[in-house]
């Protein structure tokens, strides 16, 4: 109830963002989960060919992230929004129709397209209508995120009882709703003024330094999250020897999130918000790394009593995880319009994920070369390895913060970055009436 007001008190646009945002993360986790059994066990795919599929998938979203925020910003974030919606249709889709080897790369990169074009034009969009409250827009996302994927992953293992293709199918018709609910309900808001080429606008966003350095940093982030599908979930399946343990850990942080998300950032901002928490946010990532020491490499547990026991380190740890996530995300989501203003908000979010993204894969290649590598060695290394990068994070965050990179409240913007040209004034997007039959009077910005 507390969370629905919350929600309640926003323009119609940012109550529909939210609505996609659950959507979209119960179509996505009703089939992706699944999908890399589905190619390798059903349809008999080597192991190459099915890292090529998915590779393919996280290249083409995480590589074209920027045109999706270069588009929002040209041609407002609602078109793109939809766009992507109905490119992951197909993609899901084709998914759903076609077995052959064409068909699968066409559906991965579709489906990876469509990412790359509406979770940056979300995040914009949002910003935009959020106002002053956009930490607390940002938290509101996470838990319906959270919440999407929960659902999506329940509802996706009892449709897997059916079969693979009844999944895709259901995955593509939440996006089709998706689609119309947005036609429908979305408020377009197109920038007015004539824009410069897109070149010119990204040779801006890369001129700012401490955007990209920031970005850099926030790397960490990113790549220790990234943990909850790759180390955190090897080693609850090592203690207790059940794949089906890391469900428990997965509802568990989706339960704090829900719960404890909007509380957080509400009294966080009340005590000086990203300025202060941010760091303190990554070194509560890197300490979620450090219970599970306890347990690692324990294996063949003696029945469901010392399962358990074992399993309750990670249980602490992941929580842990899921707090500094809780503290870091929204804040560095509202960190981030500061950095470009209003004309570059979307290509700022795109570029931000980018680099993010593409460091953390290389961050992720360490950490999985340190499992092997911990058959052979210490157990306890990439546990180890994953709290040195949350250490090297907060670290580099708090330098960026001591040396004036950050735009924080009552700055104006960070040391490096280049100013807008007098001769190419910031956009802000027309606001307007709200729709008729909208019960909320809107005329303020979250």
């Amino acid at each position: 109830m507390h969370t629905l007001r919350a929600v309640r008190g926003f323009p119609v646009a940012v109550r529909v963002l939210l609505i996609n945002q659950l959507g979209v993360d119960v179509g996505f986790y009703l089939l992706i989960p699944f999908l890399a059994t589905y190619l390798s066990h059903d349809l008999g795919l080597s192991a190459t060919v099915v890292g090529v599929v998915l590779g393919l998938r996280n290249l083409s979203q995480q590589g074209l992230f920027v045109l999706g925020g270069s588009a929002a910003d040209r041609f407002g974030p609602r078109l793109v929004i939809i766009t992507g919606c109905g490119l992951r249709v197909v993609g899901f889709g084709m998914f759903a129709l076609g077995t052959s080897l064409p068909v699968l790369v066409t559906a991965s990169v579709l489906s990876g397209l469509a990412g790359a074009l509406f979770y940056p034009a979300v995040r914009s969009y949002l910003a935009h209508e959020s106002g002053d409250r956009k930490a607390e827009a940002f938290a509101l996302l996470n838990v319906f995120a959270m919440t999407g994927s929960l659902l999506g992953m329940l509802l996706g293992s009892v449709l897997l009882l059916l079969d693979f293709h009844t999944c895709a199918l259901v995955a593509a018709g939440v996006f089709a709703v998706l689609s119309a609910l947005q036609l429908w309900a979305m408020p377009d808001r197109r920038p007015a003024e004539r824009r410069r080429a897109v070149l010119q606008e990204w040779r801006e966003a890369l001129g700012s330094r401490g955007f990209f350095l920031f970005a850099l940093a926030m790397a960490g982030m990113t790549t220790l999250e990234n943990q909850l599908y790759l180390l955190v979930s090897d080693g609850a399946q090592q203690v207790t020897g059940r794949p089906e343990a890391v469900s428990v850990l997965l509802a568990a942080g989706a339960v704090a999130n829900m719960t404890c998300q909007l509380r957080l950032t509400r009294g966080l901002a009340r005590r000086g918000g990203a300025a202060r928490w941010m760091a303190r946010g990554l070194l509560m990532m890197a300490g979620g790394f450090l219970p599970p020491l306890l347990v690692a490499g324990r294996a063949h547990p003696h029945g469901p009593g010392q399962a358990a026991l074992w399993l309750l380190p990670l249980v602490a740890g992941t929580l842990l995880l899921y707090l500094g996530v809780m503290v870091v995300q929204p804040q560095a989501m509202e960190l981030i319009p500061r950095f470009g203003g209003e004309h570059l908000t979307g290509t700022y979010f795109g570029l931000f994920y980018v680099v993010s993204g593409l460091t953390a894969a290389g961050g992720n290649s360490l950490i999985g070369w340190m499992m092997d590598a911990s058959d052979r060695s210490w157990s306890g290394l990439p546990w180890v390895c994953c709290a040195a990068i949350g250490l090297v994070s907060a670290a580099a965050l708090t330098a960026l913060g001591r040396g004036g990179r950050l735009p924080l409240p009552g700055r104006p913007g960070p040391a490096g970055a280049r100013p807008v040209a007098a001769a190419d004034p910031p956009r802000r997007l027309p606001r307007p009436a709200a729709p008729a039959g909208d019960p909320v009077d809107r005329p303020h910005r979250r």
